[in-house]
């Protein structure tokens, strides 16, 4: 057994795992009566033609039913519209773990999902979150997530590819240990930043081949690698380019010690980003109530903010303001003022502004073409009067002018007749491709184990979002 020299895994397994005896299966993607299913197997390179049988079965029944194929996929049509399901890949001899999925509708294309009871990956955890979108310069997407659940070790990031602007999806590679990354290309390459495990060790990666295969990843800063500890905190948001530098919201604390403070992590654009030293983080600034303009109550503060460049050329960081419990309880966010002189600098409170979809994670992008600035949120009704945070059932296009005037422009998702314990599309991460939008959502839907702990990501089109302003 040789030691490793890559952060890339097909697929990762523990060290007293034996692969070449093992069909994976990769991805699921279940639909109204189909399951789409992909695996690996790794001894096919030494034995091509191998013939592959995918056994299936609804969860109650006995008896299995059978599908033959020579590929590394399947679809499996003619089920139940919206059922329960056991299923597992064989082939001469060996055969995958088992795995599960839930027939049914789910607004958009599925990329992954994952079955609440279905422990494929309970060394990481049992859910996928933080969804990442790129474009390469090929035109191919890649997506990312990780798998996580709480107080677990959430360090496995899955990444796969669609070569048709998002018709559909193949399995490309795993990242160990990774969680809360951003995919971002840089000078033709794919690099992702990201987190070791929660509150652990700031990383980043770099791949050659359109994230195929990614090298050792280079540690920037180090953290607690504990929940219970202060430590770097990020999920995937933009990574801008402004003033010759390369800048991200970074944030720094924990949940049991408080709260989040807010930092911008930059770089010079022309050094090398696998170099830390080459790589500035700002003094983390803690949230004030002082402020002017902050809401009155409890408030648990700053997090996930987006690095973005004002209309005077300023770097901000446009966060979001977890205002659950105060007076008002929604409809606010804080801008923080960076420095590009001085990118070490601690940040300044800049504003507080109106800002639907505050109280979850929001990206905030400029588009060049209209001259204006967007992102999708989860708006939460005005009648719905104090409403729980766990209201994330619309997913909403909102613009500005200035990052400080901000109207709705749609509801591209509104789901607000599902209860809002089970039904989400959240942590939304998009990007734009010429007149379209495209997004990914971390959605539950179709009995997730929670509105929170969910079961799906997903993939949108906004065509033609522009014409929204009209």
């Amino acid at each position: 057994m040789k030691g490793i020299t890559t952060w890339s895994f097909k697929p990762y397994k523990p060290l007293d795992f034996e692969p070449d005896e093992y069909l994976y299966i990769c991805r699921l993607a279940p639909g109204p009566g189909v399951i789409a299913v992909e695996w690996l197997d790794i001894m096919a390179k030494h034995n091509r033609g191998t013939q592959y049988t995918v056994c299936f079965k609804r969860t109650a029944d006995d008896a299995f039913s059978y599908y033959s194929t020579k590929d590394k996929h399947a679809l499996l049509t003619g089920l139940d519209s919206c059922g329960e399901y056991e299923l597992y890949v064989k082939t001469e001899g060996r055969e995958s773990e088992r795995r599960l999925a839930r027939t049914g509708f789910v607004p958009g294309m599925v990329v992954n999902y994952l079955h609440p009871d279905d422990p494929a990956y309970s060394f990481s955890g049992r859910y996928l979150c933080s969804p990442s979108l790129v474009k390469l310069p090929d035109g191919n997407l890649v997506a990312s997530m990780d798998v996580y659940a709480a107080k677990n070790p959430q360090n496995l990031t899955i990444l796969l590819s669609s070569e048709d602007g998002g018709e559909s999806w193949r399995y490309l590679t795993e990242l160990f240990p990774c969680f809360w990354g951003k995919l971002f290309v840089h000078r033709g390459a794919l690099y992702m930043l990201a987190m070791s495990t929660e509150y652990g060790d700031l990383l980043i990666g770099k791949s050659e081949d359109g994230g195929t295969t990614f090298g050792m990843p280079e540690v920037l800063f180090r953290g607690s690698c504990s929940f219970m500890e202060n430590g770097p905190h990020k999920a995937p948001m933009p990574v801008i380019s402004h003033a010759g530098r390369l800048w991200t919201a970074i944030d720094f604390g924990a949940w049991s010690k408080g709260g989040h403070a807010s930092c911008l992590l930059s770089v010079d654009e022309n050094a090398d980003l696998l170099d830390a030293s080459n790589w500035s983080l700002t003094k983390p600034l803690r949230y004030d109530s002082t402020w002017e303009g902050t809401v009155k109550g409890e408030s648990r503060g700053l997090l996930e903010g987006s690095a973005v460049v004002s209309p005077n050329g300023d770097i901000f960081d446009f966060l979001g303001y977890r205002t659950g419990g105060c007076v008002p309880d929604k409809n606010r966010a804080v801008i923080l003022k960076g420095s590009a002189e001085e990118p070490g600098k601690r940040l300044s409170f800049y504003k507080t502004v109106d800002f639907y979809g505050n109280r979850s994670k929001f990206s905030v992008l400029y588009d060049d073409v209209s001259g204006m600035y967007f992102s999708v949120v989860n708006r939460i009704k005005e009648a719905d009067a104090a409403g729980p945070e766990s209201k994330r059932n619309i997913a909403s296009l909102s613009a500005s002018p200035d990052l400080e005037q901000w109207r709705v422009l749609c509801d591209l998702l509104d789901y607000s007749n599902e209860d809002p314990e089970q039904v989400a599309f959240q942590y939304v991460d998009f990007l734009f491709d010429g007149e379209d939008l495209l997004f990914l959502s971390r959605t539950a839907f179709n009995r997730a184990a929670s509105f929170h702990d969910n079961n799906y990501i997903t993939f949108h089109r906004v065509i033609n979002f522009r014409g929204l302003l009209k």
